[in-house]
């Protein structure tokens, strides 16, 4: 049984003790709830991919608890430490070269060069990081494919009795996954759209960062895109003028709407609707991440 416990001084102290168990634990990022493992401990990584049934060849984020850590574990080049400079910590992730012997079992990058890596900004993240002294790989705590989780109740919902602890501290605040970005010969190239905006998607077909593949975050009813109404056994996500059975953002506001995306995902799927149809996002800003978000959920 998966115990809930609030975010206090006394369950960092718990989760820091099943992580050097070699157990992942739950815990709230700033994007989304993550599962979190020591990242130097093959055995625990492998934890991870058996709960969330993860494909072996995708690879996890490495949370660290600042750039010296990071430096630690992968190369910058000046580009790279002034992204890190601007946006860490937050909801940015960089996939650089792996440093040798920087001590990150080989299973979290799956056996790529590169490593990815993130200074988080959310307290629960940043005190579990603290209280380990350890490297976290943690992916959305989700079974993998599913929807990504914006409140422990959604870690319950799709991994109980597969992790032992979630840390609740309510619902997260971004809403989606982070931004994720390579840097080469100088240039960013933006390999996962996020809430941080970097440019256009630029990235080829090759896996070398999480939530590439096609089919991602995915409810397990079928879901439309852009739709206008709801048919009869539909449940409709709206947005702005939209209204729907629930609103991502009755004002249009694509900040409010990325925040309730995966609760709104959970909601329809869990209704006594067959399907899910969710109202036009603007492609804009943001909005280009939530679309990118649906499409992947809307795969097949």
């Amino acid at each position: 049984m998966t115990r809930v416990l609030p975010f206090n001084d006394e369950t960092i102290a718990a989760a820091a003790q099943l992580i050097g168990e070699g157990l992942p634990v739950a815990v709230p990022t700033e994007t989304v709830y993550g599962l979190a493992a020591d990242a130097t401990n093959g055995e625990a990584v492998a934890r991870i991919y058996a709960a969330k049934g993860r494909p072996s060849f995708n690879p996890l984020i490495v949370h660290v608890a600042d750039l010296a850590a990071a430096e630690r574990l992968v190369v910058f080049d000046d580009v790279a430490r002034d992204l890190a400079a601007q946006y860490w910590p937050g909801p940015l992730t960089l996939v650089l070269p792996a440093r040798a012997g920087n001590g990150v079992a080989a299973i979290v990058s799956a056996g790529l060069p590169t490593l990815a890596v993130r200074v988080p900004a959310h307290p629960a993240m940043r005190a579990l990081l603290m209280a380990t002294g350890k490297p976290l790989a943690a992916p959305s705590a989700n079974a993998s494919g599913r929807i990504s989780p914006s409140r422990a109740a959604h870690v319950v919902a799709s991994l109980d009795e597969r992790v032992p602890l979630v840390i609740d501290a309510g619902a997260t605040g971004v809403g989606i996954e982070s931004t994720i970005a390579r840097v080469v010969d100088g240039q960013v190239e933006v390999l996962r759209l996020g809430s941080i905006d970097l440019g256009a998607l630029t990235a080829g077909d090759a896996i070398v960062a999480p939530g590439q593949m096609a089919a991602h975050y995915a409810p397990a009813k079928p879901l439309r895109l852009d739709a206008d109404h709801a048919e009869a056994d539909e449940f409709l996500i709206g947005f702005g003028a939209i209204a729907g059975d629930a609103s991502l953002s009755a004002s249009g506001d694509p900040v409010e709407a990325a925040a309730n995306l995966y609760d709104l995902l959970h909601i329809a799927d869990a209704s006594d609707r067959a399907r899910i149809a969710v109202a036009p996002v603007p492609q804009d800003g943001l909005g280009a991440a939530i679309n990118d978000r649906l499409k992947r959920a809307s795969h097949g």
